[in-house]
């Protein structure tokens, strides 16, 4: 049967997005899902799953106090190249670095850097909070039967800026362009909360649990 492991790392509620997933494998018949912080769990995982709610350098820090947890995420993601999935915080933990509080290193699985919203002369407050449009840049299976229209929910006062532009699979219009969904290879990364995104959110989960890079 196959296996989905949602990371945790007391980084966040887990409840919703637990029972969202639970849902969505029940629906497509993509077995199990788990809540787990043992590196065993997540190296026998078919697919894994990394949220993250709060400040970047807390997140890390978390997740480098869990003994041997990176090390597995490496090696389940990166050699294995399991299916991955990061939400939030846990979607800003790919980049090089993360520049909320202070300089902070991250998993570097996607070159660039997690840096301040800037909304300018728009007059829009930060953090950026609530429903906003989705705007495609790139196609994925992950993203099939989503559009440009589309809407998910945020939470955020930082945003990935990344290296590659190939790597941005979609923005949002907050004074200017802000990533919303960042992929690469066998990893993919939400800034919005699926799990708290109704039909939008539940497509993605769904998608996410068939892919099969």
């Amino acid at each position: 049967m196959s296996l989905t492991i949602l990371v945790d790392y007391e980084a966040g509620n887990l409840h919703s997005a637990e029972k969202a997933f639970q849902r969505m494998a029940a629906e497509v018949g993509a077995g199990e899902v788990l809540v787990s912080a043992d590196p065993k769990d997540v190296l026998r995982a078919d697919r894994i799953v990394l949220p993250g709610d709060g400040a970047f350098p807390a997140c890390r820090r978390e997740l480098a106090a869990k003994t041997g947890l990176t090390e597995a995420l490496a090696e389940a993601v990166q050699t294995n190249g399991r299916p991955f999935l990061g939400i939030c915080v846990g979607m800003q933990l790919l980049a090089s670095w993360g520049r909320e509080y202070e300089d902070t290193q991250g998993l570097g699985w996607i070159e660039g850097e997690v840096v301040r919203i800037l909304p300018g002369e728009s007059g829009l407050k930060v953090p950026h909070m609530g429903w906003n449009d989705l705007v495609i840049d790139t196609p994925h299976p992950v993203l099939d039967g989503l559009a440009t229209g589309d809407h998910a929910y945020f939470v955020h006062s930082y945003q990935f800026q990344v290296a590659d532009t190939a790597h941005r699979l979609a923005h949002v219009a907050y004074g200017g362009d802000v990533t919303a969904i960042v992929g690469r290879d066998n990893i993919i990364g939400t800034q919005f909360h699926p799990e708290k995104s109704q039909s939008t959110g539940l497509r993605l989960i769904a998608n996410f649990l068939q892919w099969r890079p």
